[in-house]
């Protein structure tokens, strides 16, 4: 357990203050909270959090970025549900239904992860229910995400699936708009997200910078022409 005068604390204290998740609670409800949890570290590309540890924990990302991931076996192939970043809880679901569930969660970033038992968890909400405020529409907004994906590789191609993966994570208000949570990753975790490879990917991006719809420096990548990639969006 964190002690509370620590800098380690602080810093944990004010990432939940600013999640969606935990920031409309009050603050002796999140110390409270971070009373029951632990500190873990994770580096970039290390296995984090497995299915066998889903089902027992739950798990709150404090600094860093993580992919949730279903892979085949079979064929080593491999997709993309969600990406999660500071705030973000891993796996909710599992506090209603306590089932094993197949996702893996890989850093894609060195992390900052925050850890309890799923019971102590239940427990800690019996007592706070007000966090149902938050809960219920944080997963809603995950399971709405699921529904996008599927609609998306049911209804387009490749083309207006990757289009519509960068409209998803522009940052709101920003011109020329810059591209938040996806920067920096590789082509080939881009073509995991949208059910493809790296090689089309590859190509798309390299044409849309031709045509400056985007541009890239160090991997962070600027939309130039928001009407472009919203008609690519709906081919």
């Amino acid at each position: 357990m964190m002690q509370p005068d620590s800098l380690r604390y602080v810093h944990c204290l004010k990432v939940l203050k600013q999640s969606p998740l935990f920031g409309g609670l009050e603050d002796i409800v999140l110390r409270d909270m971070l009373r029951i949890f632990h500190y873990e570290t994770y580096i970039k590309g290390e296995t984090a959090i497995s299915p066998e540890q889903a089902s027992d924990s739950l798990y709150i990302i404090i600094s860093g970025r993580a992919k949730v991931s279903v892979y085949n076996p079979d064929s080593g192939r491999e997709h993309i549900l969600f990406l999660l970043g500071p705030g973000d809880g891993f796996d909710l679901i599992s506090l209603l239904d306590g089932d094993w569930h197949d996702a893996v969660a890989t850093a894609l970033d060195d992390m900052e992860i925050l850890s309890t038992t799923v019971q102590k968890a239940r427990e800690w909400l019996n007592q706070h229910p007000d966090f149902n405020r938050a809960f219920l529409p944080y997963l809603g907004r995950q399971m709405h995400g699921l529904a996008n994906q599927v609609a998306d590789l049911s209804l387009y191609d490749t083309e207006a699936r990757l289009a519509r993966l960068i409209l998803r994570h522009l940052v709101p208000d920003k011109l020329p708009q810059a591209v938040s949570l996806i920067n920096d990753l590789s082509q080939e975790t881009i073509a995991s997200m949208i059910g493809s490879v790296r090689v089309v990917v590859t190509r798309h991006l390299s044409k849309w910078k031709q045509k400056k719809v985007i541009s890239s420096r160090h991997g962070h990548w600027t939309l130039l022409d928001l009407q472009a990639l919203l008609e690519k969006a709906e081919q």
